[in-house]
């Protein structure tokens, strides 16, 4: 059954490690017949969140911000499964991917009772360390942010040791996210 596959990828280099990953999971999904559909956040034009409590009144524009969020908003609700993809930055996900996570608050509010549209989600990361408490950090937000909202992880891919655009050539975790990719 072919499933729709939302990634937002967080990298600011366009080119990065981030984005080998985010290629060599895309080659799998698509193969196994899937619909994949990859944001780079860093390209778009994407405000924070106010947190004005203002959202979900247009159920066709959720937050009071008209932004590039306007085409993601559409393929999240829509989505069978959502991807995180972002280097490890200061032992967190990148500004830019939470930025677009935050936003996403706008589609709770659609609901009285801020229900969050089912997600079975993937987290791809690059990093330089490569040691286990290196993604201590973003494995507690990963994990307490889908128990908070619901949501089911499928896998994580963490790839260390790769700092310099090109580092991830030959890491495992690009056949990994592969498998992953064509797994689905």
């Amino acid at each position: 059954m072919t499933k729709n596959i939302l990634i937002l990828n967080g990298s600011p280099r366009h080119n990065g490690n981030t984005s080998r990953l985010v290629e060599e999971f895309t080659k799998g999904a698509e193969k196994a017949g899937h619909k994949v559909t990859a944001f780079n956040i860093q390209q778009m034009n994407i405000h924070p969140c106010l947190g004005c409590l203002g959202g979900g009144k247009d159920p066709d524009s959720p937050c009071v911000q008209k932004d590039d969020m306007l085409k993601i908003y559409p393929l999240f609700e829509k989505a069978d499964i959502l991807v995180f993809a972002t280097p490890l930055y200061y032992w967190t996900i990148t500004a830019q991917l939470k930025m677009a996570i935050d936003r996403l608050f706008a589609v709770q509010e659609k609901t009285s009772n801020y229900a969050m549209p089912m997600q079975h989600c993937v987290m791809l990361m690059a990093a330089e360390g490569d040691t286990d408490d290196n993604f201590e950090a973003v494995k507690h937000y990963y994990h307490a942010l889908l128990r908070h909202l619901g949501w089911e992880n499928i896998k994580e891919i963490y790839a260390g040791g790769v700092m310099k655009i090109g580092d991830i050539e030959g890491h495992p975790a690009l056949e990994e996210a592969y498998i992953l990719g064509s797994g689905i």
